[in-house]
Formats: C-alpha cells, sequence, structure tokens
C-alpha cells in the first residue's frame, strides 16, 4: 500500500515548543476552537496561538477553572462543552453557530487516559466516546461554520494507538475492559476520524491531521497511580521525572498541534498522521518500537466504517 507517511523535513523536531513552529506566523483575524484548552498542552496550545494573533475559544466542561487558568491570556474566550454528553456538545455548537464566526482551525485535545471503566450517555465506553464520540460531533454539528478553502481540523491522538485497533465486535468495551486497551482504541479512532474527514473535506479545501504529542506527564495523568507511574518508569517514589531525555515539557508536547494546524509546509496536504513536528513514517513491525503510524490507523477503509458507525451512534452527519 502506497502511503503519504513519509517526513517532510519540517526543520523542525521534539524540542520543538509550539512558539518555535510560530515564529513569523501572523493569525490576526484567524479563530481557533481548542477542547480543553486550559490545562496541560492545550493551555499551552491556547498561549502560543493567542500570541500570534489567533482569537481563541476554549469549550470546557468546568468553565469557571477554564476562566481561572485563561486569566490574563489576551483574545480568548471560553464556553462550556461536556464531550461525554451530546446535548452537551449540541447545545455549544449552537450557540457557535449562532455568533455569525466562520472557524479556521478547530484542534481536538482535550481527552481522558487509561481511567476506571466508567459508562456516559447510552452505556458506552468513556474513553472511545469522549476522545473520539463527543469531537465526531462537535465537528460535525460546527461543520456549516468550519471555513472552506482554508480550515484545518486537528485530532490530537497518541502513539496509545499501538495498544489497539478498533474493536469492532465490542467497541464499548462490554466484555473484558482494559484500560489502557480502551484508551488505545479511542486513539485510533482519532487517526481514523481524520483520514476520512480529510477526505469528505478536501473538496472544500478542508483539511485534517492526527497526530502524536510526545510523552508529557500532564493532568491527563490524572487516572494513574503514582504506583503505576513509578513501574512503568516514569517518575520515582518521590514524583520526579526519572528520563527527561524522554518526556517533553507541555511547551514541547504542544508544538506538535500548532504546527498540524498552521504550517504552510503542509498546505495542500492532509489526512496524514504527524509526530515531533513532521509527519511520522510507517510503525516498524517492532512492537517495542513505539514510533510511527499503524497500518490499521489510516486504512481509508476503517476511517470509512468508522465514520458511518460514529454517524448511527451519535445521529450526526455533516456530509448525509
Amino acid at each position: 500500500m502506497t502511503t503519504a507517511q513519509h517526513k517532510i523535513g519540517s526543520g523542525f523536531g521534539a524540542r520543538s515548543t509550539a512558539d518555535d513552529v510560530l515564529q513569523g506566523i501572523d493569525l490576526s483575524g484567524k479563530l481557533a476552537i481548542v477542547t480543553g484548552g486550559y490545562s496541560g498542552l492545550g493551555l499551552e496550545t491556547t498561549r502560543s496561538l493567542a500570541k500570534a494573533g489567533a482569537r481563541v475559544v476554549v469549550p470546557a466542561r468546568r468553565p469557571a477553572v477554564a476562566r481561572e487558568a485563561l486569566d490574563g491570556i489576551q483574545g480568548v474566550e471560553t464556553d462550556e462543552l461536556d464531550l461525554g454528553d451530546l446535548e452537551s456538545v449540541r447545545a455549544f455548537a449552537e450557540r457557535f453557530l449562532a455568533s455569525g464566526r466562520v472557524v479556521d482551525f478547530v484542534i481536538n485535545n482535550a481527552g481522558i487516559m487509561a481511567c476506571p471503566e466508567t459508562r456516559v450517555g447510552p452505556g458506552w465506553e468513556a474513553q472511545f466516546a469522549t476522545n473520539h464520540l463527543g469531537h465526531y460531533a462537535l465537528v460535525n454539528r460546527l461543520w456549516p461554520a468550519i471555513e472552506p478553502g482554508g480550515a484545518r481540523v486537528v485530532s490530537v491522538s497518541s502513539t496509545g494507538h499501538h495498544a489497539s485497533g478498533i474493536r469492532w465486535d465490542d467497541v464499548h468495551w462490554r466484555h473484558g475492559y482494559d484500560k489502557w486497551e480502551a484508551y488505545g482504541q479511542a486513539k485510533t479512532a482519532n487517526v481514523l476520524f481524520a483520514v476520512h474527514l480529510d477526505k469528505l473535506g478536501r473538496e472544500s479545501g478542508v483539511r485534517a491531521f492526527s497526530l502524536h504529542p510526545g510523552g508529557i506527564l500532564t493532568p491527563l495523568q490524572r487516572h494513574l497511580p503514582k504506583e503505576e507511574m513509578v513501574e512503568r518508569g516514569w517518575i520515582d517514589e518521590n514524583g520526579n521525572l526519572l528520563h527527561p531525555e524522554i518526556f517533553k515539557t507541555p511547551e514541547q508536547g504542544a508544538a506538535t498541534q500548532v504546527w498540524a494546524a498552521t504550517s504552510p509546509q503542509l498546505a495542500g496536504m492532509g489526512g496524514v498522521y504527524c509526530e515531533d513536528c513532521d509527519i511520522a513514517e510507517p510503525a516498524p513491525e517492532d512492537e517495542e518500537m513505539r514510533f510511527g503510524v499503524k497500518d490499521y490507523a489510516v486504512d481509508p477503509e476503517q476511517a470509512a466504517r468508522l465514520w458511518e458507525l460514529s454517524a448511527e451512534l451519535t445521529g450526526v452527519n455533516a456530509f448525509a
């Protein structure tokens, strides 16, 4: 299978920051929506986009917490959005559409990771529902406002997608829940979403990308006990980071999603998975080497199948 998954030599890398990739780029007059844009990588993404001149809308499950975190950053506004509640997604989208504004960048940054088995909505597994279905419904409902001829939708995935493809016979983990495999499925869904959205949107000039931001310790790890992070070799018993040469700072972690959203180097491209501020290569066959993108995550047939399933589950499809 031929693939567009090859590095383009962007000139940036794992240690580049969001501010680095935006150097010389003026986003004045542009509007971005960044889900979860008030914590961890999302906060750094919001800060860097606003610094470059963009207006940033940050929909948040905890608007008061978001307002406090974003206080002092010019050009930012908050609104309420719970990605695990499709009525909340609908209400946010309707409020935004009523404002009459257009969107230049949607960065689907919010997510949950490795949580205990949790059910939302009609009994959906929470990681798949929040990380994928909520964002799927959000973008489809916002589609009338997404600027044709230049807008980009960025889906924040993870190298966690290596842990699992889509479990077509049991996407909601009714049997044998595994928190890491469930996270892996949700992150694979994030990649497949971008693959098919790019196919549907490219005719109108809207392109989609997915990415792995890198390993970063942020509030995303809130569900992990300290003992598990020690066992995985991330931190020591005192909570100190053990491998700073492997982990990124939040400023570095935000760089790839900002690059995917704004870089002129990606003009005319889309549907690809990125890492370290470049297009990623296909994943090596060695299962221990977790970099690059798995074939199943960029398979156009699986991407189309997931889109159909997501439309059926959410009742939303802007392209139907």
